[in-house]
């Protein structure tokens, strides 16, 4: 039964890489939405045995036909209504980011108010791990269609081409490049020996802190962007997103690191996802749209 016959939609679909060990992409994002009471349609976009962090690892990417396929059979799908947000991270080929287009395409005409976040998953401080193509895609052909983005510092500096060394800066270059709601994590901090997710839409900018942890495993960005739409999705306004999203994604890795664990431990942590008992500085930030004015 289609959900507007009924409950409103609640499904997401979810579109990123998959692994068999670990707790990233499509792993991480799937198991949070969840968690919080969202059904999930989740679409591989390439299959690993683990983050290539860790090592060697087997790459399997659908071939291009197979995935545009697959992609049009969720478009034509009769339960199409049941979905309220399309989250799409990290891509195994350039040619999926117009797949994701389309569909993204369809479950708004299906459903008005449908929600798209795109995380575009490309590189960080280290540099591009995709190929340029997949990256230029991602930002010519995605971002434009979303309602949110969530770019770590270093992917929104790729696709500005400017470095961005302050939260000011930072917030610049989101409202320049952005849809309406921009969550950056990894930007500095006002705090020493922390880290912020900084948020700027249309009127509001707004930075959470949180104490830097060495050597963080991967899956914090999936993780954020995710629990982030399910807040959104919730009804959350962009403050209390933003605070409650960075507030269980710390403690999920505040624990995971207490632990020595190599992967973010979500199965033993799902209660921080829910009801996070960890504490960050959140505060509002001067809008750049003032000082043009």
């Amino acid at each position: 039964m289609e959900a507007n016959a009924g409950e409103p939609p609640r499904a997401v679909i979810v579109v990123s890489s998959h692994v068999v060990r670990g707790s990233v992409g499509n792993r991480a994002a799937v198991f949070a939405l969840e968690t919080l009471g969202f059904p999930v349609w989740a679409v591989p976009t390439v299959l690993l045995p683990w983050h290539p962090g860790h090592g060697r690892a087997t790459r399997i990417v659908p071939p291009k036909g197979d995935f545009a396929t697959l992609m049009k059979d969720l478009e034509g799908s009769k339960w199409l209504g049941e979905v309220a947000a399309v989250l799409s991270g990290y891509l195994g080929d350039a040619s999926q980011a117009e797949a994701v287009a389309s569909l993204v395409k369809a479950v708004k005409r299906k459903n008005r108010d449908a929600i798209y976040l795109c995380d575009p998953v490309m590189g960080d401080n280290g540099g591009l791990y995709v190929p340029e193509p997949v990256a230029a895609r991602q930002r010519d052909l995605l971002l434009p269609l979303a309602d949110i983005a969530t770019p770590n510092r270093f992917e929104l500096e790729w696709m500005t081409g400017v470095k961005l060394e302050t939260p000011q800066a930072i917030m610049e270059a989101a409202l320049d490049v952005g849809p309406a709601t921009m969550l950056v994590t990894s930007s500095p901090a006002l705090m020493a020996r922390h880290t912020g997710n900084l948020l700027v839409t249309a009127s509001q900018a707004m930075m959470a802190e949180h104490r830097i942890i060495d050597k963080p495993p991967n899956g914090l960005g999936d993780l954020t962007a995710a629990v982030f739409l399910a807040r959104t999705l919730d009804g959350q306004e962009p403050h209390k997103a933003l605070q409650t999203t960075t507030e269980s994604v710390f403690e999920i890795l505040a624990r995971t690191a207490k632990r020595g664990a190599d992967e973010l431990t979500l199965e033993t942590d799902a209660q921080s996802l829910k009801h996070p008992m960890a504490m960050v500085q959140t505060r509002h930030l001067p809008h750049p749209a003032n000082r043009r004015a």
